[in-house]
């Protein structure tokens, strides 16, 4: 499973993935030099941490490398989501929680998600249950954990488990 990226490592992921092209070190070092006194070591050992755990891939050009992200900003979010929801003692409750502290804009990116998905897998036509009830989830309201036997909210607690 990843793992957060830590601030550096992200800032470093950011450029590599904005850029979408190899990059090297030197181009990461005078970027992030625009916004903080940072040395050169520290950039190409990031690089390399990054390398080691998976995130970028490494190809030699001369004496140095040339670096490119393994995966999609988009794809490295989803896996994070999905660790912190799968990590849950109760996922039905993390899901309404985050679902509550959705803006109007974020809950119809939802929506339209689940329908892109829903094209590639139709639900199972004898299962009614799967029919038209999976849409209505994103709307539900913190309030509804409490059917549950939960309080509003519980789901976003306990954040160090």
């Amino acid at each position: 499973m990843p793992r957060a990226l830590g601030d550096l490592e992200d800032a470093v992921m950011t450029r590599v993935w904005e850029w979408n092209r190899p990059v090297t070190v030197r181009e990461v070092l005078e970027d992030l030099q625009k916004e903080r006194s940072i040395a050169y070591t520290t950039v190409m050992t990031v690089l390399d941490n990054l390398h080691q755990k998976g995130w970028v891939r490494r190809e030699a050009e001369g004496r140095a490398y040339r670096y490119e992200a393994v995966s999609t900003r988009a794809a490295y979010s989803a896996a994070l989501m999905n660790e912190a929801w799968s990590t849950s003692d109760n996922p039905a409750a993390a899901l309404v929680a985050f679902f509550g502290m959705m803006s109007p804009e974020q809950r119809q990116a939802l929506r339209d998600a689940v329908r892109m998905v829903q094209v590639d897998e139709p639900p199972e036509a004898d299962d009614p249950a799967e029919v038209g009830e999976r849409e209505p989830a994103p709307e539900a309201e913190p309030e509804a954990a409490s059917a549950e036997g939960e309080e509003p909210g519980a789901g976003a607690r306990g954040k160090g488990r």
